[in-house]
């Protein structure tokens, strides 16, 4: 492997006063024209450049325009205007940033090792300078020239060569005036330069002796040259009459000051390695309050915290239904407040009490959640949940205790299940489960809990996601598809969703969930509170595979996201009628988002309602306007005409007791004479939690205290097998999994933890997945902090971060320049296929190597073991870092936390607050420099639908039979909803390299599982 060893230099070109240039290689001359000039021309790895400067009657700049990539910039009139649009600061665009910078404004390329930097005046620009970040040498025109070229040009030459005619333009020629009285200090540093530089002082000046800025732009230039510690440093805005620039609000100018002002969002700017400059700074011990206009400048204590786009006052409090924030310090120090943990089972969709999202793959009977003395099983037909020991159905649009059907309220020792509108069924436990049931139009599943539980489709609510999928036999699946047939009740027929086939069906779809996306919408107050990601691509896939009644599949979607910010505290607002998605109520009932059965049936006027005093999460639904209550025959009366209710009426028959706890275990060959549950007589039954019912087939099964292990042989329980990711092992072996040693007893896996490294990656167009495993999508075009060990302590040993490089479409990105900063030591930057570093202080020969450097086929791999970090790079888009175990709980960045909790994996930086991806990305921008937030981000499927029946086609070689080994090891499915977006340009570089990269990242995955798929082909991705 080559390594680029240099120190970072740039090379500067500058033109100033009323015509002074100095050239790339330090040539000065003076032209004064008001003829447009090419200030510099050249092409750099096919992207063009183009400078144009134009100078008026007065001498200063009055026209610059700058043209990258066929982008165009015009400077004029105290204007930016890119592509005709006058913009303001800072602009991002892919191609370029544009940005203040001390007292001065700097345009930062993208696409180029490329920066311009300029000064305004009123009137125009007075002085301007491009500077280059490694010598580009092939072709290069125009007054700069061209760095690092022996000899020097003749200064005609280049005017000539440079210079664009107008028919109203005209060359000036210089006569002499005086400047010997500023130019008498600077013997000690110009010393035999100054003849030139008196010549040029006064060609500058000729006819412009009653401009400041002409004057003074020249004086300053030349005082900089000399430097702080020369004699003219001091005195010579004194002896030139030039007074210093007004800076606004309570802003003080500096001549020799941080580029970037320390402010609310950024107190501790990092500065890089650009030097000081004129600036205007706050009063030492203030910080700019950059959240509020005016300028001013506050006490780091003083400063505001924003939220979802709105200031609050140092000391204010924000509060949501399950978290308090203060700001302090210009950040949000956040407290947990008592919340249940909640269960989501939405149509196939669950969402964990720990906060993992998955689908169910076939259509069972599983347990939903268990503890030691209940279960909650729902089975997706005609039944659905039930509570073990007193079982309750629920199904079509009915709820039945023993078959009898619940019309109001049931209550017994072990629960109280009550309709709470006419939509949900709620249920309250004794042993600390609350459960909403929403009947229609789709059954669907909510858990609350406050304490643990044990297992099952639900987790086992320990905050720790990475434990999630641990199946009924003890070991943790890495997908989703054997981890919940290991909780499936009986036989278990796996059916995984195909993706749509019906372009009707996709194109509505399509287009009505993107209402849960709509920035300015009906739930768009909810966004910063619930990420809305996940929600639409449910959306879409319900609504698309619904078979019938796309209308009502969308309703349920959309009413699964207004249902949890409704469980957040936050009702969205009558978002049914805006998506027209209406509830008909019967009779004289009314629907309301938050209806409630308290003391609104004529019943509970007969006695204490016990649903009463329960704090629950809004529901839906149809129920009796205030002051009226429901009567048998569903119709709200007033409460003179309810009928009266004797207490021996209120409750139903005695409850009925199954206990499925005790089976005998015989062994039955029909049936019909001696029924058993034949169910139980497996080694997988073994895991697998007990029924009330009895389940009998006859056949032969092995003899008592014996059971039919996974080859179909008869064992002892201590000879059982056990089965992982669909293989099977014998009693006694061991199966190495997440860190983890299992071995298999009596069929079931005993397990023994180790401390897990982390591994965090992104790639493509902002596809992330975090040390936690939470995948999310943000596509943001600054530099942004990857991982860090800083915090906010100020005690950090490293930082990575990573930018975006476009392709030449503009909304790809083709590459991540990438830096790693191993502070007080050395810097490493990572671009176009290279490393090169920047040495802070040198390093000692003879002692171990801070880092290694190794080319691993068609990656570049950067091992530092002093901070426990490991960086991967593919040359293109793909990261990957791989942190080591102690540093768990100790990082932040977009790689999130790594706690194993990927819950608060998105905290703001500088805070404990949980926000959206796009929020979360925008706050780990890094602080220099200055960059716009994204407001949103279109992907490459959403701008070019066209493109995604290619892109679904290519990708579906991740679900197909060649990488079907992996699928029981490794999920398939955030890598191929990522392989869609890739894949989705048009553009010839673009779709490709996204498919490639995207195949990729799950065949790494697969191999960081042993299963090894060779995927690449002679037409498909080569090497």
């Amino acid at each position: 492997y080559t390594f680029h060893r240099f120190i970072i230099s740039f090379y500067t070109c500058r033109t100033f006063g009323s015509g002074v240039v100095q050239t790339f290689n330090g040539t000065v001359f003076y032209v004064s024209s008001t003829c447009p000039f090419t200030l510099t021309h050249f092409t750099h790895n096919r992207v063009e450049c183009d400078i144009t400067t134009w100078r008026g009657e007065t001498g200063l700049l009055v026209r610059v325009e700058i043209i990258i990539n066929k982008i165009r910039t015009v400077l004029q009139n105290g204007s930016i205007l890119v592509e005709g649009k006058s913009v303001w600061l800072p602009y991002d665009h892919t191609y370029q940033h544009i940005f203040h910078y001390g007292v001065y404004t700097k345009l930062r390329s993208s696409v180029l090792p490329l920066s311009v930097t300029w000064h305004s005046v009123p009137g125009g620009i007075d002085s301007l300078w491009v500077e280059l970040e490694q010598e580009l040498n092939s072709g290069m025109t125009g007054l700069c020239g061209a760095p690092g070229v022996a000899g020097m040009w003749c200064e005609q030459q280049l005017i000539a060569d440079s210079v664009l005619p107008e028919d109203t333009c005209r060359i000036r020629d210089p006569l002499s005036t005086v400047c010997r009285l500023f130019m008498s200090y600077t013997l000690d540093c110009l010393q035999t330069r100054t003849p030139h530089y008196m010549q040029l002082c006064e060609e500058n000046i000729y006819s412009y002796e009653q401009s400041e800025y002409i004057r003074c732009a020249f004086f300053k230039e030349v005082a900089q040259q000399c430097g702080k510690n020369s004699y003219v440093w001091d005195i010579w805005r004194a002896v030139t009459k030039c007074d210093e620039p007004q800076c606004p609000g309570d802003l003080l100018y500096k001549e020799l000051g941080e580029p970037f002002v320390p402010s609310c969002s950024s107190p501790n700017p990092r500065a890089s390695h650009q030097d000081l400059i004129a600036s205007c700074v706050c009063p030492k011990g203030k910080v700019l309050n950059d959240h509020e206009d005016g300028y001013q400048c506050v006490s780091v204590s003083d400063c505001p915290c924003v939220f979802a786009g709105r200031s609050y006052a140092a000391g204010d409090i924000r509060s949501t239904k399950c978290q308090s924030c203060v700001c302090h310090d210009g950040k949000w120090r956040c407290s947990e407040n008592w919340c249940p943990s909640r269960c989501l089972i939405e149509g196939q969709f669950v969402t964990t009490f720990d906060g993992k999202q998955y689908a169910i793959p076939g259509k069972c009977e599983y347990v939903a959640s268990q503890g030691l003395n209940w279960t909650i099983l729902i089975q997706f037909s005609e039944k659905a949940p039930s509570l073990k020991t007193e079982t309750y159905t629920f199904s079509n649009n009915m709820v039945k205790f023993d078959e009898k059907e619940i019309a109001e309220l049931h209550q017994s020792d072990h629960a109280l299940v009550f309709w709470q509108s006419s939509m949900y069924v709620q249920v309250q436990t004794s042993f600390g489960m609350k459960i909403q049931v929403q009947m229609s139009p789709e059954i669907q599943l909510y858990d609350y809990t406050f304490q643990s539980v044990f297992a099952g489709l639900c987790g086992n609510n320990n905050a720790d996601t990475t434990d999630d999928f641990t199946t009924s036999s003890g070991i943790i699946e890495n997908s989703a598809q054997p981890f919940a047939v290991s909780w499936s009740v009986g036989a278990c027929s796996v059916n995984i969703p195909s993706p749509c086939i019906n372009a009707d069906n996709e194109i509505f779809a399509d287009e009505k969930c993107s209402v849960l996306r709509d920035p300015t919408g009906i739930f768009a107050k909810c966004h910063d509170l619930i990420p809305v990601e996940h929600y639409h691509t449910v959306c879409i896939q319900r609504t698309c595979n619904c078979g019938s009644g796309l209308r009502q599949c969308l309703c349920v979607a959309l009413a699964s996201y207004a249902t949890a910010c409704a469980s957040q505290g936050v009702l969205v607002g009558d978002w049914r009628k805006v998506t027209n998605c209406t509830v008909t109520c019967k009779n004289n009932q009314e629907f309301s988002y938050d209806m409630r059965a308290c003391n609104h049936t004529c019943r509970s006027l007969s006695g204490a309602d016990p649903r009463c005093g329960l704090d629950d999460v809004p529901v839906e639904g149809c129920g009796c306007p205030e002051g009226t209550h429901l009567n048998q025959q569903l119709t709200c009366t007033p409460k003179a005409q309810c009928p009266c209710y004797h207490q021996s009426g209120t409750m139903p028959p005695g409850p009925v007791v199954i206990d499925g706890r005790q089976w005998d275990g015989k062994v039955c060959v029909h049936c019909s004479q001696s029924p058993v549950n034949t169910a139980q007589k497996t080694c997988d039954s073994l895991s697998k939690p007990l029924v009330a019912k009895t389940s009998c087939l006859s056949g032969c099964y092995c003899p008592d205290g014996q059971y039919e292990d996974h080859h179909g042989d008869c064992v002892f329980r201590d000879n059982c097998t056990c089965v992982y990711s669909g293989k099977v092992f014998s009693a006694g072996q061991s199966v190495k999994t997440n860190c983890k040693t299992c071995v298999c007893g009596q069929g079931q896996w005993h397990c023994r933890d180790k401390p897990c490294p982390g591994k965090c990656q992104v790639y493509g167009n902002g596809h992330y997945q975090t040390f936690d495993s939470r995948w999310y999508r943000f596509d943001g075009h600054c530099q942004y902090t990857l991982v860090e060990d800083d915090c906010g302590t100020g005690l950090g040993s490293f930082s990575v971060r990573v930018e975006s490089v476009p392709c030449c479409d503009e909304a790809l990105t083709c590459s991540r320049a990438i830096v790693i900063d191993l502070q007080g030591e050395v810097t490493l930057t990572l671009s176009d296929m290279k490393v090169t570093r920047r040495l802070h202080t040198a390093i000692s020969a003879g002692v171990e190597p801070l880092y290694s450097t190794h080319t691993v086929g068609l990656y570049i791999m950067i091992s530092v073991p002093s901070r426990g970090l490991t960086l991967i790079w593919d040359k293109h888009t793909r990261v990957t870092i791989e942190m080591v175990s102690c540093l768990r709980n100790r990082v932040c960045g977009l790689c999130g936390n790594f706690d194993s909790n990927e819950m608060n994996d998105l905290q703001i930086s500088g805070s404990t607050a949980v926000a959206s991806p796009l929020a979360f990305g925008n706050s780990w921008k890094t602080t220099t420099p200055p960059c716009s937030d994204v407001t949103m981000e279109v992907f490459p499927c959403e701008r070019n639908s066209y493109c995604s029946a290619w892109a679904q086609r290519r990708c579906m070689i991740l679900k197909g039979d060649t990488f079907k080994d992996c699928h029981l090891k490794v999920d398939p499915e955030p890598y191929y909803q990522a392989c869609v977006l890739e894949s989705c340009s048009c553009e010839f570089e673009g779709k490709f390299l996204g498919f490639c990269t995207a195949v990729a990242a799950y065949a790494e995955a697969c191999s960081d599982q042993d299963v090894c798929v060779k995927w690449r082909t002679p037409d498909m991705c080569r090497k």
